[in-house]
């Protein structure tokens, strides 16, 4: 329990350089996180960190003790408790100040800093699992029955026993949590080098502007309504990585090695096994995933021929999936106009719901705009326990930005009300059920715009774009996944990896789901090079949550909107529940079964029932 809890900062972000229009200090406070109110200066963030530091040593003092007496067992767990606030506090500070401009090294050192810390702390503490699982469930039960105060540990002890056939001798931890040191290199190379070093390419567009290509720039010129300018855009973005793909496949083969590593040592049977079951996962529901997308993947190629049909296209290539499907329509909203109407698009969660989010809006927990240096992607952070999430977003006035800060809202939602109801001990909600608000949250936006929007060709590219998400959360994602179970599989047989069978192996499958070899999407060679563009694959099997939790939001959704007894009820009861039951536990609760291949197919069903309507309108148009 405490090797998995102490000092285990989720930070979800993507990792690609953001070179943005304006320098940071041309924007306004107003559209700026206010971190300040996590420590009001960097002197204070220096003097909490002293005192952090001060307590670090009183760990030694528990050893051989640890299990006594139930009141020495909940010393030990409020100490530990205590640390990883405290610890999670400091880094959120320094991360978040890091994100707005990856430039300042300032603030990359201190992050550097406190993972040191918290590697040395964290072998210092190594004794504790294995000193607490020589002891009987039966007294570790007794503690609890008779010491109120251990009960919100009893979550946490339960999942410590749960891997006792997984946890090591005390000395063995300690060398385990010495290699931490070096198993996280492949990451920390692949962050740096993508976000601060690896140049960019240019390119001049049909307009005559030159672009440099950073993220923002890449997302948003994808789009693009010229495909001329789409295909340059890809080419040279592509290309560019091209150029690194050795040294790209030796970072990633690495941090694969460095997976099996962790679950040969823990005597797991694979990688994949190694990080769900202590997460309390079926390793089923991972392959189930894929088992059933592939056989569905005649639904996907379905969404691509409307594509094609509404685009109007001889061959629909895959630099075409981001550009707008439906002729002189572009959704664009400024930030202004997206707060309105996600106020409103989200109504269907309550009074006390929208309360929280208006908070988020105008009490500066969102970084709204790019800037040079600024982190790209989007992501929300809610380690702050005794304050409030924050939120990063590289807005850029689309509805794709739209639909990415009701996302994000979504997880600062989730941590917001699991912060307020749950003990610190079972705040900590797994990534399992994280996306399920996030998508939740997607689909009561396009639910609201869909009834408010009257224009046909409005509503088409509206409903091109949900199918986008099905594209972009359910069958996308799921491809990541496959490919993230290939590789490992590919490091346990002893396969080695290098960048070119990275390529190859990528490009099997993405032609695979795209239909390249039946005529429904062309793929182009320079496609081999994403899997570089995609830092979750150094998370250890993170992708395929996106695609569960997609599956799950739907009918969760569904309920809501249909105002099914209790499902608003059950699902805030969630939002709020954090870590105090096992993921599938807390979604059947609220009300989705994902052992249960009929989420899956309601899944689907929904997503025919919106081609449907697509080929009707398409139809009524004669297109």
């Amino acid at each position: 329990m405490i090797r998995n809890k102490v000092l285990t900062i989720i930070l979800v972000f993507t990792s690609v350089l953001c070179f943005g229009q304006k320098e940071r200090t041309e924007i306004e406070d107003k559209y700026k996180w206010n971190l300040t109110d996590i420590y009001p200066s960097n002197e204070s963030w220096e003097q909490a960190k002293v005192e952090f530091i001060s307590k670090l040593d009183i760990v030694k003092d528990f050893k051989g003790t640890v299990t006594e007496s139930a009141n020495q067992l909940l010393k030990v767990l409020e100490y530990f408790s205590g640390i990883d606030k405290e610890g999670r506090k400091l880094y959120v500070y320094a991360s978040l100040n890091s994100a707005s401009d990856t430039r300042d090294m300032k603030y990359a050192g201190m992050v550097k800093e406190l993972q040191q810390i918290f590697n040395n702390f964290m072998t210092d503490a190594s004794y504790v699992d294995p000193e607490i699982l020589e002891s009987k469930w039966e007294l570790i039960q007794d503690y609890i029955n008779n010491e109120p105060k251990l009960k919100p540990y009893e979550k946490g002890l339960i999942d410590l026993f749960r891997k006792k056939e997984h946890t090591l001798s005390n000395q063995e931890e300690r060398i385990i949590a010495l290699s931490k040191m070096i198993t996280g290199n492949s990451y920390s190379i692949y962050y740096t080098f993508s976000n601060a070093e690896m140049p960019s390419s240019k390119v001049t567009l049909s307009n005559g502007k030159e672009i440099e290509l950073g993220y923002a720039e890449y997302s948003k010129y994808r789009a693009s309504a010229n495909r001329s300018d789409r295909e340059l855009v890809f080419e040279s973005f592509w290309g560019n990585y091209q150029k690194y793909q050795a040294s790209l496949g030796e970072m990633l083969y690495g941090n694969v090695k460095a997976d099996w590593y962790q679950a040969k040592v823990r005597n797991y049977e694979s990688s994949l096994e190694a990080s769900l079951f202590p997460k309390s996962i079926p390793a089923d529901v991972y392959h189930a995933l894929i088992e059933n997308v592939n056989k569905n993947l005649p639904a996907f190629h379905r969404y691509l021929k409307i594509k094609k049909r509404m685009m109007g296209l001889d061959t629909l290539k895959y630099l075409d999936l981001y550009a707008p499907a439906v002729k002189g329509v572009d959704l664009e909203y400024t930030y202004e106009e997206a707060k309105e109407i996600i106020l409103k698009a989200l109504d269907p969660l309550g009074e006390d719901y929208i309360k929280i989010v208006d908070k988020a809006f105008n009490e500066r927990w969102i970084d709204v705009y790019p800037s040079k240096g600024k982190r790209s992607g989007a992501f929300s952070n809610g380690a702050f326990y005794d304050g409030h999430p924050y939120i990063l977003l590289n807005y850029n006035d689309m509805y794709e930005d739209v639909s990415t800060t009701v996302h994000e809202l979504g997880h600062t939602m989730q941590s917001y009300l699991t912060n307020k109801n749950q003990p610190y001990p079972t705040s900590k909600y797994k990534i399992f059920v994280a996306e399920v608000a996030s998508t939740l949250n997607e689909v009561l936006l396009f639910n609201y715009l869909k009834e408010t929007i009257t224009d046909e060709d409005i509503k088409l590219s509206l409903l091109m774009n949900r199918l986008d998400e099905f594209k972009g959360s359910l069958f996308r994602q799921t491809q990541f996944a496959e490919f993230e179970l290939r590789i490992h599989e590919a490091v346990e047989q002893g396969i080695p990896l290098t960048g070119e069978k990275l390529s190859e192996m990528y490009t099997e499958i993405v032609n695979k789901f795209y239909g390249h070899e039946l005529g429904v999407c062309k793929v182009d060679d320079y496609i081999n090079m994403e899997w570089a563009f995609i830092p979750h694959f150094y998370y250890n099997f993170y992708v395929y949550q996106y695609s569960t939790s997609f599956i799950a939001s739907n009918t969760l959704a569904a309920g809501i909107m249909n105002q099914k007894e209790n499902a608003l009820e059950n699902y805030l009861s969630f939002l709020s529940a954090g870590d105090s039951d096992d993921p599938i536990e807390l979604l059947k609760s609220a009300g989705v079964n994902l052992t249960d291949p009929e989420a899956f197919s309601a899944a689907i069903k929904l997503m025919n029932s919106i081609m449907d309507e697509i080929e009707a309108l398409l139809d009524s148009k004669g297109i």
